[in-house]
């Protein structure tokens, strides 16, 4: 006679406890480093062609051209405003901050500005120059505030200089 032996079947049990700890240590961290991480867009716009008529504070057209040895401010109707040479193997931002602060109190109600950059310009020197000519920090009432310059702000490309060796 045949006796059947039964396999004795267990179901493995899973063992999910260094996985919990895994995310209750996982989780917060990650959203702790979501708020250290701040993305902050800015609105760009081409530069527009002239043949506008209107107010004289809205036909003029200013300009910062990034070159490698100076920062050029300039406008359509005078020319060169001011030539900013670098400082210290660097572009001089706080010669630029107060020339902008110059030329916006002088035009009050001028909102726009071209930035021209050439190709080999850093992101940072970019965005710099874009944080200098949108607003400078002023104390207003015993507080330090962001005061508007120019924060429509158009990117464009350089005129090449034709220093370049061939």
């Amino acid at each position: 006679m045949r006796r059947k032996h039964r396999r004795l079947r267990s179901d493995a049990d899973l063992d999910i406890t260094a996985f919990m700890n895994l995310m209750i240590v996982l989780v917060p961290v990650l959203l702790l480093n979501m708020v250290f991480a701040h993305t902050s867009v800015l609105e760009l716009n081409f530069p527009e062609s002239g043949g506008q008529a209107g107010d004289p504070a809205e036909t003029l057209q200013l300009q910062v051209v990034l070159g490698d040895d100076a920062l050029v401010v300039s406008d359509n109707r005078a020319g060169v405003i001011k030539r900013i040479p670098n400082r210290d193997g660097g572009h001089d931002f706080d010669l630029l901050g107060q020339v902008m602060q110059e030329i916006k109190s002088r035009v009050p109600d001028k909102r726009d500005i071209v930035i021209m950059a050439r190709k080999q310009t850093s992101y940072q020197t970019l965005v710099t120059t874009m944080d200098t000519v949108r607003s400078y920090e002023t104390v207003v009432a015993g507080s330090v505030v962001d005061a508007e310059l120019f924060p429509e702000i158009s990117i464009g490309d350089a005129p090449e200089t034709g220093r370049e060796s061939g």
